[in-house]
This record gives C-alpha cells, structure tokens and sequence, in this order.
C-alpha cells in the first residue's frame, strides 16, 4: 500500500471543504452523496486513487479534501477542464486584473460562438460575451488560469440554460419563471462564478492532476483505488452526455477538433463511441475495465436503474477480487424531469472489491 503524501483532515473539515466545490446540473452527478461515499472510503486503506470517469469532478475534490493522492480523469474535455481548475490546481486564482483583461474588447474579435448559435440558447449579447472571453483568453499563459475561466464559463452556461441540458432549442428569453439563474447575464454568471472557483482552490499537501482521456487509455495502473462512475447503460431513456452537453464540451476547446452536426437544430456535435453505453457491448467493458485496475481497491458506483443487473456485476468483480461487499442507499435524481418522476428514483450502490 503507498502512502499518502496529503494531509489528512476530520471528517467535518472535509465536509467544510467539499461545501466550496461549485455544484454542476450534471447528469447522475453524486454531489449529495458524498457523505455517504466518504464514509465508504474511510474504511478502505488507500493513499492514491484515480477516478477514472471524473464527471463534474465532485468525487475527486472528495479524494482530494480527503488528503488522497488523485488523478481525475475523462473523455469529456468540459470534465478534464473543471478537474484542472479545483482538482489539479492547488495555489493558483484569477485575479481581479485576470478578469478585468478576459472582459475587456479584444485586440482581435471572434464571432463563432454568435454566427453559429445565433438564437438558439441565449441572446446575442449573451453569445458575443462567450467569444470575447474566448478571444481574450490567448494572453492567458497559464494554462491553471485558463481553466479557471473556461470552468467558470462553462457553469455560467449550465446555470443560465433552463432546464440545464443543451437538447432543445429556443427563444433564450421565453422563460419568465422568476429564477435569478435565469435572470443574470453570462457576463454576471461568469463573475460570481470565477469567485465560486477561486474559492475552492486548496492545497492538500499531495499529489493531483487532472487527464482528458478514455480510461483504457490510462497506462499509469499503480493506484491504490480505482473510482468508476461510468456512464452505464439506463433501463430507459439513454446515457449519453455528448448529446446533453455539447455545448459545454465544445465551449471548452471552443469547439476545436469537434465535429458539429450542422443539419441538427441545437448544432450537436459527434459524440464518440463508448462501449459503455450499449448493451451488447457493456458487460465486456467492465470486465476489460476490472481487468485492468485488478490490482487496486475496486469501487463502482452503480443505480438499480442501470443494466447489467447488481448480481451480474459482483459475479464479474468476483473474478478479479476475493472479497466483494455492495454498500446502497436510496436516492432521488432531481434532473431533467418532474419532481415525481418514478424513474428518478433508484437504490444508488457502491460496490467495493478488495
């Protein structure tokens, strides 16, 4: 077992400190868990830990305000873009000058943002802000900083769009519900949203890094535990994030390398293939997937809406583990559909192998 190099926390400073992570509307997101997920943790003896399907990154911060060595890693570039920002960075903040010269008009002008999205989520002036901040970010030299930015962005996008997916295209100012999400600027999200981000920033005295990768792509298979959250496939509806949050995906690279689907209303862009995310082909991906990381702790965080079943998955963790224990609890997604929806309410599992 390697040995931590972070410094170890209470449990309450921990939860201090996960309190400052800047919440996403992030599809299966296990914000609300974490207390549950901590307490599964500190019974495992562990110094790193890679997550390997970082998502909106809130497991990792987890590992980091735990004093865990941690590698946030995934193939979403918004994703590896937030875990660069709190994840990765320990000492570094935009300054006030910082945001000053990103809100500034630009020496040279861009436009794609607002040729390309004219109408579809938000205004034009609401669009200009995103390709001036995008234009300014070239004087940027530090790619922490950038992060910082593009994260703020990003979450000023996702708090700023209604429902908080990017599936359905409107008239940006058609909803007068009286949210104050919904009421502010991109350009007054963007503000209050970099303060959001600066303040979760800490040192924990280890190692952290953030990866934009697939995770069989991952070489480095030294980690103490393995975190998987993978996008696994759901009894009804489907998994896939791309279609979700394109729009945060390309706002992250400012859609460079990305395929946009210009036949789509919305402008979706080409999602890549994940064999996670189809039936015929997600029982070989987690066992290649167990396989690979047999020599770490091993925690899948699973749903009883998911497909394979629970007993299919222990009996494959079984061939590469010894002991295998599932911790559940019942839990409630809150996202994309009414508060009532059957559906949303599932038995969240963590499914450990030792």
């Amino acid at each position: 077992m390697v040995a931590p190099s972070g410094t170890f926390l209470r449990s309450e400073s921990i939860q201090e400190q996960v309190k400052r992570f800047p919440k996403l509307r992030f599809m299966g997101s296990k914000y609300r868990l974490l207390p549950w997920i901590e307490d599964v943790f500190a019974d495992l003896e562990f110094g790193s830990a890679l997550d390997a399907f970082s998502g909106s990154g809130s497991v990792a911060y987890l590992l980091k305000a735990m004093g865990h060595d941690v590698l946030a890693n995934d193939r979403l570039a918004f994703s590896a873009t937030i875990a660069k920002a709190i994840v990765q960075n320990s000492t570094e903040r935009l300054t006030d000058q910082d945001v000053a010269r990103l809100l500034r008009a630009p020496e040279r002008e861009r436009h794609f943002i607002q040729e390309t999205f004219r109408g579809i989520f938000f205004t034009t002036a609401d669009l200009a802000f995103l390709d001036r901040v995008w234009a300014n970010l070239h004087g940027v030299r530090s790619e922490t900083k950038r992060a910082l930015a593009i994260a703020a962005m990003i979450r000023s996008c996702a708090k700023r769009q209604p429902r908080g997916v990017f599936t359905v295209a409107g008239d940006p100012e058609q909803y007068k519900d009286g949210r104050r999400d919904l009421q502010l600027s991109l350009e007054e999200h963007f503000v209050e949203h970099v303060a959001a981000y600066n303040d979760a920033v800490f040192d924990h005295g280890g190692r952290a890094e953030a990866r934009h990768g697939d995770v069989f792509t991952i070489d480095d298979r030294s980690f103490d535990l393995v975190y998987m959250d993978p996008p696994y496939v759901p009894r009804s509806d489907d998994n896939c994030y791309v279609k979700r949050y394109h729009f945060l995906e390309g706002l992250a690279t400012y859609w460079e390398g990305q395929e946009i689907l210009h036949d789509t209303r919305v402008k979706k862009i080409k999602k890549p293939y994940t064999p996670f995310s189809y039936r015929r082909t997600a029982h070989e991906a987690f066992g290649q997937m167990f396989e690979r990381f047999a020599d770490s702790i091993l925690v899948l965080s699973y749903s009883s809406n998911g497909y394979p079943d629970l007993p299919e998955l222990v009996q494959l963790m079984r061939r590469f583990k010894r002991a295998v224990e599932v911790h559940e609890r019942d839990h409630r997604y809150h996202f994309g559909t009414h508060e009532g929806a059957e559906r949303n309410q599932v038995v969240e599992y963590l499914i450990v192998g030792r």
